[in-house]
C-alpha cells in the first residue's frame, strides 16, 4: 500500500471515529438533560402539592423560576418550557413502564447511592431529545405514545419522522390488523416482523407523493412518483425493506410480463413484489399477482429463502373478491388501499369502530 493511500486510510478511519464519539457525546449530553428535566419536573410538581392553593401557588412558583433561572443560564427556562418540564414529569412519572424499571431499581438497590443509580435507570428509559418527548406528551392514549416513543428508538426517528408517522395514524393502522394480543405487543415492543402479515398496512399513506386526491393519474406516474421519493415510500412500507427493481420482466411461453416494483425484505427473508392498481381491484389481478408469487418461489427464491409475498396496492378494493379469490390460508398475497392525502380524525375514528 503506498504512503498517500495508507495516509488516506488512516484520514477515514480516524474521521468516522471523531464522528462515532461526537454522536455519542451528543447522545449523552441529550440523556442527561432529559433526566435532569424529569427531575426538576418532579421537584416542581411536590413544591407545589405543598402549597395550600395549588393553581394559585404553582403558577408564582414557576414565574419566580422562570425568571431566576433565565438570569443564571440564559435561554431555555421561559414559563412555557418550565409548563412543558413540569408537564413531562407528570406524564412520564404515570408510565407504567418506567413504574416497573423504578420499582425493580429500588428493590436492587441497598445502598446509599439509590439517587444515582436512580439516574441512571432513567438514562435508560429516556433515550429520545426532549423534543421528541414534548411531541409524544400530547398523545393521550399511554399504549399509542409508548408505541411511538419504543420506534423512535429503534429506528432513529428524528422529531419531523415521528409527527409524519404520527400524522398517518401509523400506531391505528397496526391496530386494525391485530387481535387483542397484536395490540399489546406494540406498547411493549413496537412493531415485530414475524410472519409476511405484520409487514402489511391498510391503507398505505402516500401523501408525500404530492398526489392531490381527485387528480387524475396512470400508473406508470404513480410508479415514477414512488421512485423519486423511494427513500419516503421505504419508509412507509416499513422495517427492513430494500429496493431491488422496478418493471421487472419475467418471461415464459414467449410472453412478457412486467412486475411494478421488487423489493427484499432482510427481516422475513424474501421478496416483496408490488403492482400497483388505479381505480377497484378486480379478481384478475389477484390472479396476476399469484402467478407472479409462483414464479418468484420457483424460479427466484434461494432454498435458504421464505416464500415471496406479494402485495398490490389500489385506490378500491371489494374484500369480498379478496375473499372468494385468494385462498383461505392465503399468507402470501395482500391487498391494501392507498390514500394520497392524510386521513381525517373522522375518517380514522370510522376505522378503528368498524374494526
Amino acid at each position: 500500500m503506498s504512503t498517500d493511500l495508507q495516509n488516506k486510510v488512516i484520514f477515514q478511519q480516524v474521521v468516522e471515529l471523531l464522528q462515532s464519539a461526537r454522536q455519542q457525546v451528543l447522545r449523552t449530553v441529550n440523556s442527561t438533560m432529559v433526566c435532569t428535566y424529569f427531575e426538576i419536573g418532579r421537584m416542581i410538581v411536590e413544591e407545589e402539592q405543598n402549597g395550600k392553593e395549588r393553581a394559585q401557588y404553582g403558577k408564582q412558583l414557576l414565574k419566580g423560576l422562570s425568571e431566576q433561572l433565565t438570569k443564571e443560564f440564559g435561554k431555555g427556562f421561559s414559563l412555557r418550557n418550565l409548563e412543558q418540564i413540569r408537564q413531562f414529569y407528570m406524564t412520564y412519572s404515570k408510565s407504567e413502564s418506567l413504574t416497573r424499571i423504578l420499582q425493580t431499581q429500588k428493590a436492587q438497590s441497598l445502598t446509599a447511592e439509590f439517587q444515582k443509580l436512580d439516574y441512571q435507570t432513567l438514562s435508560s428509559f429516556f433515550k429520545l431529545t426532549f423534543t421528541h418527548y414534548v411531541f409524544l406528551m400530547r398523545i393521550d392514549d399511554e399504549n399509542e405514545r409508548q408505541f411511538y416513543k419504543i420506534e423512535s428508538e429503534k429506528h432513529n426517528w428524528s422529531v419531523r419522522e415521528l409527527k409524519r408517522q404520527y400524522d398517518t395514524a401509523l400506531y391505528t393502522r397496526l391496530v386494525l390488523s391485530r387481535d387483542k394480543e397484536g395490540i399489546l405487543k406494540l406498547s411493549e415492543k413496537g412493531q415485530i416482523i414475524e410472519k409476511p402479515k405484520d409487514l402489511i398496512k391498510d391503507p398505505y399513506i402516500l401523501e408525500f407523493l404530492g398526489l392531490p386526491e381527485l387528480h387524475q393519474y396512470s400508473e406508470s406516474e404513480l410508479e415514477d412518483r414512488i421512485i423519486n421519493k423511494l427513500e419516503h415510500f421505504l419508509l412507509e412500507l416499513g422495517h427492513g425493506f430494500t429496493f431491488v427493481a422496478r418493471q421487472k420482466r419475467i418471461t415464459f411461453d414467449d410472453k412478457h410480463f412486467r412486475i411494478d416494483l421488487v423489493f427484499y425484505n432482510r427481516i422475513l427473508k424474501c421478496f416483496v413484489l408490488i403492482d400497483l392498481k388505479i381505480g377497484e381491484l378486480k379478481h384478475q389481478d389477484l390472479g396476476q399477482m399469484q402467478m407472479y408469487v409462483n414464479y418468484y418461489d420457483r424460479e427466484m427464491r434461494l432454498e435458504d429463502e421464505n416464500k415471496t409475498i406479494g402485495i398490490i396496492l389500489c385506490q378500491n378494493k371489494s374484500e369480498a373478491v379478496v375473499r372468494y379469490t385468494l385462498p383461505e390460508n392465503n399468507e402470501q398475497i395482500f391487498a391494501s388501499k392507498y390514500k394520497t392525502v392524510l386521513p381525517s380524525v373522522e375518517v380514522l375514528k370510522e376505522l378503528i369502530k368498524n374494526k
